[in-house]
């Protein structure tokens, strides 16, 4: 892959850390200024569980998919691996982190739960840049990249609404469970 193709990679890449740390801040009010839309909610956190905040994450990395599919995918290698690979590590950092320092702080710090959606999103996208600049991969992998990134929004969206009654998806403030507990 040519330098100059690297360079435009990257520039992309590095506005998608701008992009989804933005929208994501926004995200986590939507539903509330929404008047507790349920379809804005599929999308929104809808109370304090952690499930809830890695949407903050995933969505915004969902839409920048969707914009970067048209402007640089045929300039990329691996376009859906690199994207389901951002997605993936999102839901993996914010939650390591946060269950990290509670254990040993037994708090929730509002500063470090920021910076670790920051951190997740920095490492989703350098992640991203990589495979993108990587060597071309088999093409099923992008089949089965694109599925798995299908399945994690789908599992976004039915969690809001029937989440697992695990910590995972309760909320931190009222102990309830997703969208449907949370409009009674």
């Amino acid at each position: 892959m040519a330098a100059t193709q690297k360079g435009i990679i990257l520039r992309y890449e590095l506005f998608g850390m701008l992009f989804v740390s933005l929208l994501g801040g926004a995200l986590h009010f939507t539903f509330e200024w929404s008047g507790y839309n349920p379809i804005v909610g599929a999308f929104s956190a809808v109370n304090e569980s952690v499930w809830e905040h890695l949407k903050l994450g995933v969505w915004p990395i969902i839409l920048y998919t969707i914009i970067e599919y048209f402007l640089i995918k045929k300039q990329t290698n691996n376009f859906f691996l690199a994207k389901t690979a951002a997605a993936y590590s999102i839901i993996l950092v914010i939650p390591a982190i946060f269950y990290g320092y509670t254990s040993i702080t037994g708090e929730s710090i509002f500063a470090i739960d920021i910076l670790s959606f920051i951190i997740a999103v920095i490492i989703g996208q350098v992640l991203s840049y990589k495979i993108l600049t990587y060597k071309q991969l088999p093409k099923r992998t992008e089949w089965l990249s694109l599925i798995a990134l299908a399945v994690l929004a789908v599992l976004f969206v039915v969690f809001t609404f029937y989440p697992p009654h695990i910590e995972l998806f309760q909320d931190s403030v009222t102990g309830e469970y997703g969208i449907i507990e949370h409009q009674h």
